[in-house]
């Protein structure tokens, strides 16, 4: 799904990764800001997590039974994050999500959820649906093989649009179960929340006898050891985490207060299992990033983010190409539109096109981007200032060529409407 439909061209096959560089089949090496889609915060196999994986699988890849690893990692999480009373590892962050709403629908004994146009929660069938004509508009399957049954208890609001909840909740009273939200959303590009957003859904949830559920799949551990939440002073009742957590191997974990997941088997009668959940090889990997996410990271993580897209900005004003750069902490999308991104409908009037020349560019430059303008660009530890320096001076390549070529189109375009 992330493999260069949007961008054209045919997809890259790696061999291997060291640090912040990829290299392909072909032997071509490139800058990696995709990052495995965000969990690598420390680069690419890390010496010292290499050996920690080794030592683990030399004493068992999977046991099908509880290991004291869990618990480690588990403590590790309540403590970066506090809201999480109690928490269960699964494989994924589809799993987590999904996990996460049977729990709330279990506690409130409601069956509908809200969800943000424009925010993804995995592949489970409930979170495959798209807004129609307006935010109180029943959820409509996007994927064949989704049921509207399996999706018309989801309803869309806007992301950053407050009205946009009340009126969903207005329609719907007693009817929402929950409500989960990217709390930094980053699979329609990065865009952080409005002022206030999250603490006024924490208010309408709490009044409306619903949950709060933050996917901080991308921005757990990402924005800020205790996520996003810690940034924004908001406790959600659940939280679904992945990504880092695994260090790259496949992980995915949901928790929260202690009542609620209490509710889980085999402690409560909500069902949840998976045979890999915990296992010992995820559990290591957790473990070690966790312990090296040090205050002093995500400042050098923040400063290097800042002179990127501080950098792709001048290079686009330079060539002259509308572009506005979204950063968070360690995370970026420059999106190629003349109008600031603070939601969906901003984010969609992205020049795809223009964004699918400058990926080619960087690539023919040896820097690899997420092969979408709808995805985050993601730095790690293991990036440099000349890493990033680098890349700047490809953007203004990049850039020139975009323009270019949007040069071209526009006098070929005007010559076919004259008749030439």
């Amino acid at each position: 799904m992330r493999a260069f439909k949007a961008v054209g061209g045919e997809p890259l096959f790696i061999r291997r990764a060291s640090g912040a560089w990829l290299e392909d089949a072909d032997g071509n090496r490139y800058i990696d800001y995709v990052m495995s889609w965000g969990p690598l915060i420390h680069g690419h196999a890390p010496p010292a997590l290499v050996k920690a994986l080794a030592a683990a699988a030399r004493r068992g890849t999977s046991f099908g039974a509880p290991s004291p690893l869990e618990v480690e990692l588990g403590e590790r999480v309540r403590r970066l994050m506090p809201s999480i009373e109690r928490v269960r590892f699964v494989n994924s962050g589809t799993e987590a999500a999904m996990s996460a709403v049977r729990v709330a629908r279990a506690a409130t004994r409601r069956d509908r959820i809200v969800k943000f146009e424009g925010c993804y929660h995995g592949h489970a069938d409930p979170f495959l649906v798209q807004a129609g004509s307006g935010a109180l508009t029943l959820g409509v399957p996007t994927s064949p093989g989704v049921t509207r049954g399996a999706s018309g208890d989801t309803l869309i609001a806007g992301y950053n649009d407050l009205a946009s909840v009340h009126r969903v909740f207005d329609a719907h009273p007693g009817e929402i179960a929950a409500v989960i939200v990217e709390p930094i959303a980053g699979n329609m590009g990065v865009v952080p929340p409005a002022d206030g957003f999250l603490r006024a859904l924490r208010e309408v949830t709490t009044a409306h006898g619903a949950l709060l559920i933050f996917d901080e799949v991308i921005s757990g551990f990402r924005a800020a050891p205790g996520g996003a939440q810690a940034l924004a002073g908001v406790r959600p009742d659940l939280t679904c985490l992945g990504k880092i957590i695994g260090g790259g191997l496949p992980v995915g974990a949901y928790g929260g207060r202690a009542d609620l997941m209490d509710l889980v088997a085999p402690a409560g009668p909500v069902y949840q299992a998976g045979t890999l959940s915990g296992n010992p090889l995820a559990m290591t990997a957790g473990i070690w990033c966790l312990d090296r996410l040090a205050p002093r990271l995500y400042r050098e993580l923040a400063a290097l983010g800042s002179r990127l897209a501080a950098g792709l900005a001048d290079a686009a004003r330079a060539a002259g190409v509308a572009v506005h750069v979204n950063a968070f902490g360690s995370i970026l999308t420059p999106f190629f539109t003349d109008r600031p991104v603070r939601d969906y409908s901003s984010a969609t009037s992205a020049r795809t096109d223009h964004y699918a020349a400058f990926f080619r560019g960087m690539l023919a430059r040896g820097i690899y981007a997420p092969p979408s303008q709808f995805e985050g660009w993601f730095l790690s530890a293991a990036h440099t200032r000349r890493d990033v320096d680098k890349t700047i001076a490809a953007a203004r390549g990049a850039m020139r060529e975009v323009a270019s070529a949007s040069v071209k189109a526009t006098y070929h375009r005007g010559r076919r409407g004259h008749g030439g």
